[in-house]
């Protein structure tokens, strides 16, 4: 017998959505950050074992639309809904995730739900327990644990739940893959977490980073990259005082890569405008982002 089965994770912003993924798949593929809406597209971990596959799949916090891309980025949500398996359904204490029409989906679908309370190291035990007994009577079908990812708590519960849960099926996945994106994706994603790390305000957000070219080589690497801006004043910004900002992007992205692919690499980092790419379709589709 052989399981097999995404298991999608849904949640709000800053509930550690992608901290969790990544401690679940054992690698670091999700973007982890104190700031909102990190995520833009949908990202798979695969975890394999003998006589299983997990496909956990990280999606973007649920958002109201402000942008084509924010539309863009709730498509990678419903899609998730489809298609799920079993739901992490991850919340916070003080959250109540209600009247939002994705969430609703989520908890009137028939595809079981593990809700995670996540963070609680940031709580007590006595506001823990006043969310569990809130949310048997919001969902009486979850299956409710409270975790902290970040402590990696609770996280083998979690872990031996999914398991149970998990539908006989044959690996969607060959065994011996990581995830579904290329390296390009996560080259661009580390870059665009230096961005999140090191700049204010709409800075990061109006930010988006294409690779342009990746080459292998035996002993290095050489990677050519843009990051795209919508102002020429966020150009400036970017850039710094005699480049230095974007050269402590580079420097620091540069490591991480390293450390993601084991191998050194050339990283060149640009930056130029265009305009409003946020509500732009054609802007979207060449960078990746599907239609709603």
């Amino acid at each position: 017998m052989h399981k097999a089965g995404f298991v999608n994770i849904i949640g709000n912003p800053n509930v550690g959505k992608s901290t969790l993924m990544n401690a679940l798949v054992g690698e670091k593929l999700s973007i982890i950050t104190s700031k909102s809406q990190t995520t833009r597209h949908r990202i798979m971990g695969l975890f394999n074992g003998e006589d299983f596959q997990i496909v956990y799949s990280d999606t973007p916090g649920i958002v109201n639309p402000h942008y084509k891309l924010h539309e863009s980025m709730m498509g990678y949500v419903n899609l998730a809904i489809q298609d799920a398996d079993l739901f992490l359904l991850v919340t916070e204490v003080g959250e109540t995730l209600k009247n939002h029409e994705t969430l609703e989906k989520v908890i009137n679908s028939s595809v079981p739900v593990i809700l995670l309370i996540n963070k609680i190291d940031l709580s007590n035990q006595e506001m823990v327990a006043e969310k569990i007994e809130y949310w048997q009577k919001e969902i009486p079908r979850a299956i409710i644990i409270p975790t902290s990812a970040l402590e990696k708590f609770n996280l083998e519960l979690v872990f031996n739940t999914i398991l149970e849960l998990l539908p006989e099926n044959p690996p969607y996945f060959p065994k011996d893959e990581l995830t579904d994106k290329s390296m390009r994706f996560f080259v661009s994603e580390i870059i665009r977490e230096k961005l999140l790390l090191y700049y204010q305000k709409e800075i990061p957000y109006s930010c988006e980073v294409v690779v342009e070219t990746f080459q292998e080589e035996s002993k290095i690497d050489k990677i050519f990259t843009v990051i795209y801006v919508e102002r020429d004043s966020q150009k400036a910004i970017l850039i710094g005082h005699q480049g230095s900002m974007l050269k402590k992007v580079g420097t620091e992205a540069r490591k991480d890569i390293e450390e993601f692919t084991s191998k050194k690499c050339f990283l060149e980092i640009r930056v130029k405008v265009l305009k409003d790419w946020r509500n732009n379709e054609n802007s979207l589709q060449r960078f990746g982002y599907k239609n709603k």
